[in-house]
């Protein structure tokens, strides 16, 4: 079952993901619940491997075999033992993901792929484009705020890894 899945996960992994996403949009229309799917959908394997990587590794250590051998059930090892100890990897995976979700969906805006009613920084910029040398600011500003929130979210991330490190609690 395993196997299965990480094959399947591979599927996805090796599908070009702007391509992917931009016929999933062109198939299903351009709503932003399918945006939205259509990133989830080309963005998901990354946390799925770092999730899988880290539960192989802890699942190894002395303390989780110690679990099992005072007689703690598989769900118990998963979620109390295990889990807390893989957040922090996948933590910043997902938010790194985020970060990427969002410069995806604005280069999905700016090449034209996402729903005309919905305003975004990436439609803003593309709609801008022939402006950018009389007015660059028209493009300046929404390229700014699209750094500015990709940073920020990067930087939770690392402050959430900081703070959920069980390793990193005596500090």
């Amino acid at each position: 079952m395993e196997e299965a899945l990480m094959r399947f996960t591979e599927f996805f992994q090796v599908l070009p993901t702007l391509l992917f996403s931009m016929v999933i949009v062109a198939l299903f229309g351009a709503s932003l619940p399918m945006i939205t799917f259509a990133i989830g959908i080309v963005s998901w394997t990354a946390v799925a491997r770092i999730t899988r990587s880290e539960f192989l590794r802890i699942r190894e250590l002395e303390y989780v075999t110690a679990s099992r051998a005072s007689g703690a059930s598989n769900a118990k090892l998963m979620f109390r033992v295990i889990l807390p100890n893989a957040l922090p990897p996948i933590i910043v995976q997902s938010a790194l993901m985020v970060g990427s979700a969002i410069l995806f969906e604005a280069g999905l805006s700016f090449l034209g792929l996402t729903d005309p009613n919905v305003v975004s920084w990436g439609q803003i910029i593309g709609s801008n484009r022939q402006y950018i040398l009389e007015s660059s600011f028209t493009v300046t500003i929404p390229g700014l705020a699209i750094f500015i929130t990709v940073l920020a979210i990067s930087l939770v991330g690392d402050g959430l890894n900081d703070a959920l490190n069980p390793k990193l609690r005596q500090r």
